[in-house]
């Protein structure tokens, strides 16, 4: 991966204001420094020093870091906590019982405001109820529910018994649901009536019950219904029960569950390059440490902060964005049910100013979506919104194009509002590199630099570190305390996938290609090392043709693809949205054409794409991450066999398949 070709442009930094910068977390380069300094110095002392600081221990640890078993690294391992009482029991002896911990607008615009007391409250009910239901420590709960305050009351009611949660999207098939059930030996399932998107009540019961069907789930003993709708679903005797019914019954106070620092807190399924999901194991002490240390290093957080993460629980994003880290700083979040379109492209913003948002951490793909938005309708543009509140911008799920980052900067922060954009995974539990917003001027497309104790590097295939301006292959050098545990039940798959013994056996492997600037020692991800290009023996980023086919002025969203080709080994595809109505015919061609030449004129024309598909919309989940593994089937004309019911419109796919 040495040789991948890094897009190279004239530096164009932007410096936070110095109102920010004041008030900072961690303000300017030289407290930046000073973090890093001492975590070089003293590692196991740095990581040491803030767990003690961040983390109410119902026993004290005494090691650190275990490295006896390498890469399985223990933290903390004779240390004793509960994650749940580090969210809710210790907010309330520091003052906050009273405090907002959620806003929560439901789709049709219902608001419900719940404090730490209250959410204690409703956490201790479920929690007993899981106790008498004989869910306990070490039990897997699977949880299939809709953005709500009560996903995230089970999610902590789990960990306040020290149940393992797997929190499966509520947008995947009963198929795929009923794989992680098995998986992970779910001995209960926590799920809803139905759940309300757009407008539209949406099945989630009758899925789950659809899953459960007899021949591999018989360890299921309990379904926990939500009445999220009323709608009229069947309850099976003996396995089914209503939540509200369970909760009523039980006390609001619950003693916890104090378990070992390297209890499992939960598992989440993510993608593997094999197609079967990898399920991804955190441990409960060192995964909670980053999450608190990444909402005051990263979203810098105040006390009269107004925090709102717009991911879903049913991924990473969400548990330690929304389920965890805000929790266990005290903050106060809003949380939302529906999609950024509904009723209007102008939700979000009308969100922000309704609630007062301060800190708002969204996708590029919901980004661009809006972009595309508020083209086509000037009434729902950021800019005929209140937007006054707003003092950061984050950015998460994939790199963030240059041009849509000055969308952002300019039209949503009004030019006054660092954007953190944010470089992490489901396996790394939280934020790796990431601008410090007080502490460093911000590069448009680049993820700037590690976070303190991150140790990141740019590597060739057999882990020699490279110079900068030399792309390569991303990786982390020394373990760090929110790192993936394991691959459930299988711990081999772990090894391989993560830590590679072509890199020596002992470099976390991120899967991304990246590259660092010459003079900054910033790092721009340049895309997944599989998705990295080889065109007539020329390595390219689909990420850097991605982002230069998204600055043309009449492309919203573009995603790029390698197909096999007889003559250059490998072709660029690519898959683009224009911000007017789709081309098709003579205009399409015309229209493929001038894009080739702009591809060709700032990168080089290689990176030409051979084919150029448009589309209304490009095909992505219910979340906005684009499945870029159906865009590389189509590309090569397979038949598409894989579940799609987590995508937004399958009907895209057809599009694309059309337009050639």
């Amino acid at each position: 991966m040495s040789d991948i070709a890094p897009l190279q442009q004239e530096i164009e930094l932007i410096h936070p204001p110095a109102q920010f910068v004041d008030q900072a977390n961690i303000a300017g380069m030289a407290a930046y420094r000073a973090h890093c300094a001492a975590a070089e110095a003293d590692y196991e002392g740095f990581w040491a020093r803030h767990a003690r600081d961040c983390i109410s221990w119902h026993r004290p640890f005494t090691r650190t870091l275990n490295e006896d078993h390498a890469p399985f690294y223990r933290w903390f391992e004779d240390g004793q906590l509960n994650v749940s009482y580090n969210c809710l029991d210790r907010n309330l002896q520091l003052g906050n019982a009273d405090k907002t911990a959620i806003v929560f607008e439901a789709d049709d615009g219902l608001v419900t405001r719940i404090t730490y007391a209250q959410l204690h409250a409703k956490v201790c009910q479920l929690a007993n109820g899981l106790r008498a239901m004989g869910v306990g420590k070490g039990d897997r709960v699977v949880i299939y529910m809709p953005m709500s305050i009560e996903g995230i009351v089970a999610m902590q009611a789990c960990a306040r018994v020290g149940a393992v949660h797997s929190v499966v999207f509520a947008g995947f098939s009963a198929k795929s649901l009923r794989e992680r059930i098995i998986d992970a030996g779910a001995v209960a399932v926590i799920t809803a009536d139905e759940q309300v998107r757009g407008g539209k009540s949406l099945p989630l019961k009758s899925i789950v019950d659809e899953a459960l069907a007899p021949g591999g789930c018989e360890m299921v003993r309990h379904v926990v219904v939500h009445r999220r709708t009323g709608a009229s679903v069947p309850l099976v005797a003996g396995r089914d029960l209503w939540l509200d019914a369970l909760m009523a019954a039980q006390p609001a106070t619950c003693e916890p569950e104090w378990v070992g620092a390297e209890h499992p807190l939960f598992i989440l399924y993510t993608s593997g390059s094999t197609g079967k999901p990898k399920g991804v194991q955190h441990a409960s002490a060192g995964y909670l440490l980053w999450a608190a240390l990444t909402m005051k290093w990263t979203f810098d957080i105040k006390p009269d902060d107004i925090f709102w993460c717009t991911a879903d629980i049913g991924w990473v994003t969400g548990h330690t964005y929304i389920a965890y880290g805000p929790l266990a700083v005290g903050a106060t979040q809003i949380v939302f049910e529906g999609v950024p379109t509904y009723p209007n492209a102008g939700r979000f913003w009308d969100m922000v100013g309704k609630h007062r948002a301060t800190i708002f951490y969204t996708a590029p793909t919901a980004i661009r979506s809006l972009i595309k938005a508020s083209d086509k309708d000037p009434a729902v543009h950021p800019g005929r919104y209140d937007l006054s509140s707003l003092r950061l911008l984050g950015s998460v799920g994939e790199p963030i194009d240059p041009d849509s980052w000055r969308w952002y900067h300019r039209n949503v922060g009004n030019g006054n509002c660092p954007i953190v954009d944010t470089f992490w995974q489901t396996e790394t539990g939280g934020h790796m590199i990431s601008p410090m917003p007080g502490a460093m001027p911000l590069q448009p497309g680049s993820c700037a630099l590690p976070l303190p104790g991150i140790m990141a590097a740019v590597v060739d295939e057999t882990g020699k570190e490279l110079p900068h301006g030399q792309g390569g292959i991303l990786v982390i050098k020394r373990p760090w305390p929110s790192m993936i545990r394991t691959v459930w039940g299988d711990a081999d798959r772990f090894w391989r996938s993560y830590f590679p013994a072509e890199l020596g056996g002992n470099l976390y492997l991120a899967g991304d290609g990246a590259v660092r600037n010459d003079e900054t020692g910033y790092f721009t991800i340049t895309g997944r090392i599989d998705d990295v290009l080889n065109v007539s023996g020329h390595r390219m980023g689909t990420m850097e043709i991605e982002s230069v086919l998204a600055a043309h002025c009449d492309v919203a969203e573009a995603a790029v693809v390698g197909k096999p080709d007889d003559t250059t080994g490998e072709a660029v595809c690519a898959f683009v949205v224009l911000k007017r109505t789709r081309p098709q015919g003579e205009e399409a061609a015309q229209v493929a054409t001038a894009l080739r030449e702009w591809v060709a004129r700032e990168i080089s024309p290689i990176a030409k794409p051979k084919e150029i598909r448009f589309a209304d919309n490009l095909p992505k989940t219910r979340s906005g991450k684009v499945m870029r593994r159906l865009l590389r089937g189509i590309a090569k004309g397979e038949q598409i066999t894989q579940d799609l019911s987590t995508l937004e419109d399958p009907a895209i796919l057809a599009q694309l398949r059309d337009a050639q």
